[in-house]
């Protein structure tokens, strides 16, 4: 699923550990794999996981393997993308976005 070596791909099991006591921000990317506009924000997700790398950590939960996830962080469309810090969700975008507009919403 994840095309750059810089996205992470997160579960029910690796989540609290990877993202909610992750030491700085975190970008989750809730995906699926039948989703068209996923694929469509897939290359802008990489693109800041790339350029970004080291600043903030990016990777993706795909909702139909991860359902309680999605259920916990009330995702009812996707892709849904959400900023976490300090294993608390600070902002959140669903849809497809620019790399920009990620950027501002991570706050980087």
């Amino acid at each position: 699923m994840a095309g750059s070596k810089n996205v992470h791909v997160w579960n029910e099991q690796n989540f609290p550990l990877e993202v909610l006591q992750a030491s700085g921000p975190v970008l989750v990317d809730f995906t699926a794999t039948w989703c068209g506009p996923c694929r469509l924000l897939a290359p802008v997700i990489e693109e800041l996981a790339d350029k970004y790398a080291g600043k903030i950590k990016v990777g993706k939960v795909d909702i139909d393997a991860s359902p309680g996830l999605a259920a916990k962080y009330g995702v009812r469309s996707v892709p849904t993308v959400m900023l976490f810090e300090a294993g608390a969700k600070k902002a959140s975008h669903v849809g497809v976005a620019k790399l920009d507009k990620l950027v501002a919403l991570a706050g980087l």
